[in-house]
């Protein structure tokens, strides 16, 4: 294998990019669909291995990953783009993940294209121009210390060139301490195109060591939540002296950007809802989307329920509120009760499917319960404010996985959904305006499915 270094400055500290040309394998074992030039992916696991499988048909037949795809690497997040690349996001916790990206050879093959990179960890990604953007925020470096040798946050943005294949960082310092007024450092969660602008949830996090020692503990609304001691694991762990998760869990903000810089926001606050975002583990995932008429609608799942402590739980049910097209300003005339509506249950992620139809991934039980699990779909008519649970899918009691992201195509969303019950895998496909599903495309000898879409030779 050749190898070769890319060096990008970072002075905030955080990261550097490396590119590797690739000798992945093609598939081990197996043979390769061919003569697909433009056609479906899916990518499943089976037995530690993951598959790209091609495929000419979503809406019934099977695929089967036995001798035939492409074998890859695991990835966080799978990315198709423009139905030309088809990216694999990986995430290593604490260290760099080696991502790859993949397009349709001129033979009908799914091929790796040359280079791989190691973009470090991140909690959002979203797309913009010609990139494809992962964000997170983390400690900057040793020269931004303050007087107690405490180290401030600072965003880190990567930047994936998905036609020049590069790979580069943010060159500027860009500080997310006391981003919002309150003290409070915040992590974005979603990076969405509107125009030339850039939509992004701006997530407080709570006070970092150095946010509770700045200007004399002057941010600290609550002391008793200053941690003594570190402590927790994972993306919950804390250490002593910082005040973990926000203060202010009933208002949500949304950042406004004129580039991919990311720098000078303009900052919109609504307290109609809580902070907007799904989470899961170090992943914050994206709620905020435009409809097809440009009116931005932003989810809130109300996550801040689960918080231990009763100043950092929300008062606010999951909700929907609107920035109209051609506006920076939230609608006071629009807000949505997704609990009210749904039995007082919320939602782990949405995504728009066309119109302004979105697809909400429901829990199973209220989020002020124990143990819940997202086991089933919604659809929302967000201009008529209707929401229906989709009927069709297979019993929540049975449920045991879904596909990480939707595919949409011609007004229908296809979704895979794994059961304990079932043979295989299979995508569902529902009809917004009628709320229902009806089963598709198997995927034999596969134990789970992240995802689906459209690739077609780039000539």
């Amino acid at each position: 294998m050749k190898r070769f270094n890319l060096s990008f400055m970072a002075i905030s500290a955080l990261v550097s990019g490396t590119v590797f040309t690739s000798c992945e394998e093609n598939v081990a074992g197996g043979s390769v669909n061919t003569g697909l030039k433009d056609g479906y992916v899916v990518i499943a696991q089976a037995q530690d291995a993951n598959y790209l499988l091609q495929t000419d048909n979503l809406d019934g037949g099977a695929v089967t990953t036995v001798n035939n795809g492409k074998t890859t690497q695991s990835g966080t997040q799978w990315v198709f783009f423009n139905n030309k690349y088809l990216y694999r996001l990986a995430y290593n916790q604490g260290n760099g993940g080696v991502t790859s990206s993949y397009i349709i050879d001129s033979n009908g093959n799914i091929a790796e294209r040359d280079n791989t990179y190691e973009i470090k960890r991140f909690t959002t990604y979203g797309t913009y121009g010609n990139y494809l953007i992962t964000s997170s925020a983390g400690d900057m470096a040793s020269q931004y210390a303050d007087s107690n040798g405490y180290l401030p946050k600072g965003f880190l943005f990567s930047y994936l060139d998905v036609e020049k294949e590069t790979h580069t960082t943010n060159n500027d310092v860009i500080f997310s301490e006391n981003y919002l007024g309150n003290g409070e450092y915040v992590t974005l969660a979603g990076i969405l195109q509107v125009g030339n602008k850039i939509y992004s949830s701006a997530i407080p996090m709570g006070l970092s060591k150095y946010g509770v020692a700045a200007e004399g503990g002057k941010y600290v609304k609550y002391p008793e939540l200053v941690k003594q001691e570190s402590g927790g694991s994972g993306s919950s762990s804390y250490e002593k002296g910082e005040l973990q998760w926000t203060q202010y869990p009933d208002e949500a903000w949304v950042a406004i950007y004129d580039n991919s810089e990311f720098k000078n926001p303009k900052l919109i606050k609504t307290d109609k809802i809580s902070y907007a975002c799904g989470r899961y583990k170090s992943q914050y995932y994206q709620t905020i989307w435009t409809a097809g008429n440009g009116d931005v609608y932003v989810f809130s799942p109300s996550y801040a329920k689960t918080m231990t402590a009763d100043v950092q739980k929300t008062t606010l049910d999951a909700g929907v509120v609107r920035i109209k097209a051609g506006t920076e300003e939230f609608d006071s005339d629009y807000y949505f009760n997704i609990e009210e509506a749904s039995g007082g249950k919320s939602f782990l992620r949405c995504w728009p499917i066309s119109d302004d139809y979105f697809l909400l991934l429901m829990y199973d039980r209220p989020l002020t319960e124990s143990g819940f699990a997202a086991k089933t779909f919604a659809v929302f008519k967000a201009e008529d404010k209707k929401f229906e649970y989709v009927k069709g899918l297979p019993s929540e009691n049975v449920v045991s996985g879904f596909g990480n992201t939707p595919y949409v195509e011609n007004g229908k969303v296809y979704v895979s959904v794994t059961t304990t019950d079932g043979p295989s895998p299979a995508l569902y496909v529902i009809n917004p305006e009628t709320a229902e599903a009806v089963r598709g495309l198997e995927i034999n000898g596969s134990e789970q499915v992240s995802g689906v879409g459209r690739l077609a030779y780039i000539d």
